[in-house]
């Protein structure tokens, strides 16, 4: 149970504390490439420098903030030296800097230009400019998982389970969820067309793109059981969201937690909601270059949750989801349902680069309580239930459901211990 019911200043100042934890280390965690945590205003460099400047910073940025100082094996200077005088666009740019981070063979290590930079940050302030559908892959394919209300794809009358094929004519199969999620999103008022497979019928629909304000918790009641879902950790405003949905499953006797498709965000997002359910002891260890050690405690409150609880976690759940998911299981706090997770244990700080571009650098990576490396390897679930292709279509959550029964199994065996003593 939550002890005391959160008053808006208790949160805030939770919220605070927890930061302060992190310390000057407010990194973004995410399956895509990340960066430090920032006001708006402070996440953007307005200083407008040479094509030339704007790559030397980057190369000094790296060779000075990589988490790996031997640069993956390479005498970093070479880029330098191969790229003097030559960059005289900020398209010159992009193209040399491209090159030279992938000598790093890192996949979080990015460039961003203003436009891709921009979509980042609008990400962090809970704004995207959409059609507001959820994906995700099974199999290759691109489906998807549920339409939020209220958004042209709920006027469009595109469904769960209903399968992009194409998107404004790129063909989507094979591609990643990002990728994807990347040819639908653009401009506000600008259309975009999708080719749809509903069963055996395929149809096209031209949607009209609108900022969605996106809402990363949602919660719900059935009977003793509460379910809360976590989209996404890269919401400003997931904490409060989450001490809503406590709120309004807290009479319940069990909580499923889904971060299924969860691909991560804010590192204090994830800690903050850690530390509701594990009230000592290390969150999780960031080991920085030169194995630099920094361990992030939880923080001694009047707060707790205590109650049986089942985590949902699927190959999508990666980064913050699986800081959150690991420390649950390291502690004993909850059993993972579902299938092993994506393996993302690298940590990327966003630095903010003239000409109002970005760096996502990989500066880190994370240990589990235990100390467990999970980069690339994933976290195992106690329970492994898979979802088909088939129980998407036909909205059967299997994992949801066999979640229920073995939570009501927890919850009565509980009930049964207390009854005894």
């Amino acid at each position: 149970m939550l002890n005391n019911r959160m008053k808006k200043n208790q949160v805030i100042l939770f919220i605070v504390t927890v930061a302060v934890l992190v310390g000057l280390n407010k990194f973004v965690l995410s399956q895509n490439p990340v960066a430090i945590e920032h006001s708006p205003s402070e996440m953007v460099n307005h200083e407008h420098v040479s094509s030339q400047k704007l790559f030397n910073d980057v190369w000094s940025a790296v060779k000075n903030n990589y988490y790996d100082p031997s640069l993956n094996h390479q005498d970093w200077s070479r880029w330098k030296e191969h790229y003097h005088g030559k960059v005289k666009t900020d398209e010159d740019a992009k193209v040399a800097i491209d090159t030279m981070l992938a000598s790093l063979d890192d996949p979080y290590s990015r460039y961003m230009t203003k436009e891709e930079y921009n979509d980042q940050n609008t990400s962090i302030n809970s704004k995207i400019s959409g059609i507001g559908v959820n994906i995700s892959s099974v199999s290759g394919k691109i489906l998807i998982i549920n339409v939020m209300e209220g958004t042209p794809a709920q006027t469009a009358n595109l469904q769960s389970g209903d399968i992009i094929v194409d998107v404004d004519g790129t063909e989507v199969n094979g591609m990643t969820i990002s990728q994807v999620a990347d040819l639908v999103r653009g401009p506000e008022n600008t259309p975009v067309t999708l080719t749809i497979l509903r069963n055996k019928d395929k149809f096209v629909k031209k949607v009209l793109r609108k900022e969605i304000k996106i809402k990363t918790v949602k919660s719900s009641v059935d009977k003793n059981i509460g379910y809360i879902q976590i989209s996404s950790f890269i919401g400003s405003s997931t904490p409060s969201e989450f001490i809503d949905a406590v709120e309004k499953t807290k009479n319940t006797q069990g909580l499923i937690l889904d971060l299924r498709g969860n691909t991560g965000g804010l590192l204090p997002n994830a800690i903050f909601i850690a530390n509701l359910f594990i009230p000592d002891g290390n969150i999780v260890s960031i080991v920085g270059r030169n194995n630099y050690r920094y361990d992030i405690y939880a923080e001694d409150t009047q707060f707790e949750i205590d109650k049986p609880m089942i985590v949902l976690v699927d190959g999508a759940s990666a980064s913050a989801s699986e800081i959150l998911s690991g420390a649950l299981k390291d502690y004993k706090k909850a059993k993972l349902l579902g299938t092993r997770t994506f393996g993302k244990g690298m940590v990327q700080k966003i630095m903010p680069l003239p000409n109002e571009t970005g760096l996502n650098l990989t500066i880190a990576k994370y240990l589990t309580p235990s100390g467990s490396d999970i980069n690339k390897k994933g976290i195992s679930p106690d329970i492994e239930v898979k979802l088909t292709e088939a129980d998407v279509k036909n909205h059967n959550d299997v994992q949801l459901i066999t979640a229920k029964k073995i939570l009501t199994k927890m919850i009565q065996q509980e009930t049964t211990t207390a009854l005894s003593k």
